[in-house]
């Protein structure tokens, strides 16, 4: 049987040392960017241009994730993972999410022993303040705000 070189037999402790050193060098995964709409009636289009057909019409705040960039226009996708090109001055970096159940407790704390002060329908933009653990406190345009499950919105990693 054919022996390994001598730096090939490392002890456990090298092993974790060096496993720790190799994930160390790897890249850091990038956190996901979101964007929202500055305006409303924002076209999304199949392909980066205007030459391309409309596949469907967003609303001011609605939240976006950026999925690449190809110079002034951005692919994206939206919480029903539908995706399309948009044109990059269109969107702000102001942070919003979107209710993604057909209905979300709004509670006046964060956790479900807190009492429900709203019920809020699928498609509701917010605007996030702050989380404790799985929940988000959130604001509505009208300026009302509570605290909602992240598992409930949109994007949940947001804050």
């Amino acid at each position: 049987m054919k022996r390994l070189p001598r730096f090939f037999n490392l002890s456990r402790r090298g092993l974790i040392v060096l496993t720790s050193l190799l994930l160390l060098s790897l890249p850091a995964t990038a956190a996901a960017e979101y964007v929202s709409i500055q305006r409303d009636k924002v076209n999304i289009r199949s392909g980066p241009s205007t030459d391309h057909a409309i596949v469907w019409e967003v609303f001011r705040g609605f939240p976006l994730q950026i999925l690449e960039r190809r110079g002034e226009w951005a692919r994206v996708s939206d919480f029903e993972n539908d995706q399309g090109w948009i044109y990059i001055p269109l969107v702000s970096n102001t942070k919003t999410l979107i209710v993604r159940v057909n209905t979300a407790n709004m509670r006046g704390g964060p956790g479900t022993n807190h009492e429900v002060i709203a019920s809020v329908r699928y498609g509701v933009i917010f605007e996030p303040l702050e989380r404790r653990g799985d929940w988000i406190r959130v604001r509505h345009s009208d300026g009302a705000t509570g605290w909602i499950s992240a598992s409930l919105l949109w994007p949940a990693d947001i804050i």
